[in-house]
Order: structure tokens, then sequence, then C-alpha cells
């Protein structure tokens, strides 16, 4: 059984969907345009995925496309391919062309958990659950070194 399968891999959550609040509110990254490495408009945060048991956000939720909110596609970018955090953007180290690109979930298709394997594998980043893995500083105000 590989840590992907683990029954003891902790379940990701959107934190819209639960009753927690993120501590310090100016953190809260919600609704900031997510811009990519070109400084091209991709889209807007739509929700934080966590991991229920350590409490650190796993990805963003990224709604792009339709038009208010209508038809918008929904994609889930690691936290790992974050470069910088303002207080209006988030930014990330990929172009719109492959954050576009990246899978999209499907119940019918498989499990949650072979979508986030998926998902890292298409960023090129190892997934949170393998042993060593250490998550990033989010860069607020600043470009992560």
């Amino acid at each position: 059984m590989t840590a992907a399968e683990s029954p003891n891999r902790p379940t990701l959550i959107k934190l819209g969907d639960t009753d927690r609040n993120i501590a310090d509110p100016d953190e809260d990254v919600r609704g900031r345009v997510v811009i990519d490495v070109n400084g091209e408009e991709l889209g807007k945060v739509a929700d934080l995925l966590v991991d229920d048991t350590a409490s650190h956000v796993r990805f963003f939720l990224v709604e792009h496309g339709g038009i208010l909110g209508i038809g918008a596609t929904e994609t889930f970018i690691p936290v790992d391919a974050i470069t910088e955090i303002t207080p209006d953007s988030v930014w990330v180290d990929r172009d719109m062309r492959t954050v576009a690109g990246a899978p999209q979930y499907d119940p019918e298709i498989g499990t949650e958990a072979e979508f986030y394997k998926d998902v890292y594998g298409y960023y090129g980043v190892a997934p949170f659950w393998t042993p060593g893995y250490m998550p990033p500083p989010l860069p607020h105000n600043g470009r992560r070194g």
C-alpha cells in the first residue's frame, strides 16, 4: 500500500465548508486575483484545501473563466507553486496555459487521492504525504527565495 492509499493519510477539506477561520484575516487569500509567471490574470482564489489533521493549506482552489462565476472552471494549485502573496494577489510559478491544462477532478474517473497525486505529478512537486515532505512557507508580501 502506498502513502497515497494509506487510510492514515489526512483528508483534504475546503476551508469554506468548515467553521474554521484563518487566525489573521489579512492572511486569508480567498478572493484575491491569481497571477501567472508572465503577469497574466488567471482568476481568483475561490477556496483553500486544508489538511484536516495538520491544519496546513495544501491547495489553492482557483476559479477561472466563465462570466460572474457561471461556467467557471476550478483548478487546484499546490501551495508549492505559489511564489508571492500580496494584499491583492497570489502569484504562481506557472503560465496560464499550464494552469488551465491541470487535471480536473471528476468523481466518475477516480478517487480524490488519485486526483491529488495526479495534480502533484502534473506540477512536478512531491505530494505532502511523502516521507520528508515539508510544507513551504507562504510568501506574504514578497517572493520566496
